[in-house]
């Protein structure tokens, strides 16, 4: 873990297109801007592990078989 001190204004870059900058510093938080491109997802920690977890839930829950949803889904195409 690398463990850096940033004062107020100050910014941390993550490669060539990140980058992390404390814009407050009040009590016991700490405001951080974030400039990523948007094809980098940006969560917070706790949301970032709810969404793994919702997603492992999902993909368990999902058929193996999914011939009969595609038999389905090619019956209601148009036919000429």
């Amino acid at each position: 873990m690398l463990i850096l001190t940033r004062k107020i204004g100050e910014a941390i870059a993550i490669n060539d297109n990140i980058t992390i900058k404390v814009l407050e510093i009040r009590g016991g938080q700490v405001k951080l801007g974030i400039e990523a491109p948007s094809y980098v997802a940006v969560h917070r920690e706790e949301i970032y592990h709810k969404l793994l977890e919702e997603n492992i839930r999902a993909a368990a829950e999902a058929p193996e078989d999914l011939t009969a949803v595609a038999e389905a889904l090619g019956s209601k195409k148009e036919k000429p």
